[in-house]
């Protein structure tokens, strides 16, 4: 920290991988993070890696992700096969977009995948579904 900020990459902490545990106390402990701030004024990504618990492939978790965007979390989780960039996803509705052609998975279970949020828009989106729901229930 303390230096050129509009030329740097710079790491720092940060508590979402706690707020997860929070949210799905069975992750609780179970993942970590960190930030690299970067020069950008909006828009942020996950890089996540994880175990699976059995063999699996690109196709397999690609088309899981799919089948929520589409289904069951259709207009919160989204989905791209396109070379986007950060840039791409500045005031993007949903929670988080994954970028499909950035799956990898080595030896059948290590899993890594990428996904983008701009963290403000994606939120207040969630807040306005969230008042709709309420206002049902008047």
């Amino acid at each position: 920290r303390a230096r050129a900020a509009a030329l740097s990459m710079i790491p720092t902490s940060t508590g979402a991988a706690k707020a997860v545990g929070l949210v799905l106390p069975e992750l609780k402990g179970k993942l970590d993070g960190v930030a690299i701030r970067v020069p950008t004024p909006n828009v942020s990504v996950v890089d996540f890696k994880f175990v699976a618990k059995r063999k699996t492939d690109i196709a397999e978790v690609n088309g899981a992700i799919k089948r929520a965007a589409e289904q069951q979390l259709k207009g919160i989780l989204g989905y791209t096969d396109h070379p986007n960039v950060s840039i791409d996803f500045n005031h993007n509705a949903n929670s988080s977009t994954f970028h499909m052609d950035q799956t990898k998975v080595m030896e059948g279970t290590l899993v890594r995948v990428l996904t983008w949020y701009d963290n403000e828009w994606g939120f207040s989106n969630r807040m306005s579904d969230t008042a709709v729901a309420m206002g049902k229930l008047l």
